[in-house]
């Protein structure tokens, strides 16, 4: 007689990845990788702003898996860190734990780094536990996005329920500059459904870039937003630029984060990745 086995006892996902970034030169290189689990790392374009694209390859993230990433740019370095894809978020069970992904980002002296991901789809009563820590030297140069889409409007998904904890920090010369935080347990949709969070809206995302002149960039991002599909706005202070997108879906979402990006990172192309 075989034994019982909960629906909760399944397979979990396990990632984790190393990547570290040095100054060769004029050229921006590899100077370590590590990876081990469903977690990789390709490098499709060696030049002078070192390119680094992230894939899962379990598929996606359920319940109970865990992902963890480490990213260092050493001094006078300058690397884009990119997602090969939209992360997909599935239901969990009631007695899942939710997905721990945590990425940490260090970035040292003269040295600029991007962090690209391309958005996280949440599926209807995903769980998802996610941190971003981000280490600045004081001069350092960062660009970062995180993306969250409620369920693919297009596929007529909606989530009515999830549990979702998602933290950004962000520290330059070791202190605490950013401290951002979304909490949501139970009736996403009705909460999201509140005038002053999303409006009934079904993805949002938040654009953070920490720079010498990052404040004087604020006027020049405003008005990249002010014909995208979606409700954009920013704010700026002590080095520090903040954007939030409130938008109906993931591709008014994209638009609005592609003129934003495009706007900060003085004409160079995005990632090939985000164009496919």
């Amino acid at each position: 007689m075989s034994a019982a086995v909960s629906l909760s006892d399944h397979q979990r996902a396990i990632g984790s990845l190393h990547v570290a970034v040095k100054r060769r030169g004029e050229a921006s290189v590899l100077a370590d990788l590590r990876q081990e689990g469903c977690l990789k790392a390709r490098f499709p374009r060696p030049v002078d702003w070192a390119e680094v694209v992230t894939l899962n390859s379990s598929g996606g993230v359920a319940g109970g898996d865990r992902l963890a990433s480490r990213f260092g740019v050493g001094a006078g370095a300058r690397a884009t860190f990119a997602s090969q894809a939209a992360e997909r978020f599935y239901r969990a069970l009631p007695a899942d734990p939710p997905a721990h992904v945590r990425t940490h980002l260090a970035v040292a002296e003269g040295a600029a780094a991007e962090w690209l991901p391309q958005e996280a789809i949440l599926f209807d009563r995903a769980a998802l536990d996610r941190v971003l820590e981000v280490d600045l030297a004081g001069d350092a140069w960062f660009l970062g996005v995180e993306s969250l889409v409620f369920g693919r409007t297009a596929m007529g998904e909606r989530v009515a329920t999830a549990r979702l904890a998602d933290t950004i920090r962000v520290r330059r010369a070791g202190k605490l500059v950013l401290h951002d935080a979304i909490r949501l347990d139970g009736p996403v949709a009705e909460v999201l459904a509140r005038p002053a969070l999303a409006a009934g809206e079904a993805a949002v995302a938040t654009l953070i870039h920490v720079a010498p002149d990052a404040e004087a960039r604020l006027d020049d991002l405003r008005a990249a937003w002010a014909d995208v599909p979606a409700e954009a706005g920013a704010s700026a202070w002590d080095g520090i630029l903040v954007g939030r997108v409130v938008a109906r879906d993931g591709a008014c979402l994209r638009a609005a984060v592609v003129a934003g990006l495009n706007c900060l990172r003085a004409g160079r192309s995005l990632p090939r990745v985000w164009l496919c």
